[in-house]
């Protein structure tokens, strides 16, 4: 939902120089999105219907510019085994929070029903406005 929901935002204000990847800690190579991952993104206008899961390995994170996790513990696993990239990595939903952050993990809602997918949506989306306005600042 992140990627998909970043590269629209982007692509809506004409930034075409930055590329947008996701991974997962646990992510099994060449798996979809799940169905309500489509459907709520698909209300919101976006198609991750051809979304592809992919390992977040070593040379991959080495080679990211900025890294933005979901919750702390895929943080710290990242970290445990890629310790250099500690000054780019960053938990999505505290990354440029004007406020204090009660609980900064976003928790995977993979088998959960629709609404939790729904409620997780906007926790993304609201840090992803945070990140495009963070972007459009940089040199």
């Amino acid at each position: 939902m992140a990627e998909g929901l970043l590269r629209h935002l982007l692509k809506q204000k004409g930034h075409n120089d930055v590329q947008v990847m996701s991974a997962g800690v646990s992510a099994i190579p060449g798996s979809g999105a799940t169905l309500e991952t489509v459907e709520v993104m698909q209300a919101e206008g976006i198609d991750v219907s051809g979304h592809m899961g992919q390992p977040a390995s070593p040379d991959l994170v080495r080679h990211a510019d900025v890294i933005f996790c979901m919750e702390d513990f895929h943080r710290e696993l990242i970290l445990s085994q890629v310790p250099e990239v500690e000054p780019k990595i960053h938990l999505l939903r505290t990354f440029k929070a004007e406020r204090p952050v009660l609980d900064a993990n976003i928790p995977d809602p993979i088998g959960r029903p629709k609404e939790v997918y729904e409620s997780c949506l906007m926790t993304i989306k609201e840090s992803i406005q945070r990140i495009v306005r963070w972007l459009e600042k940089q040199p």
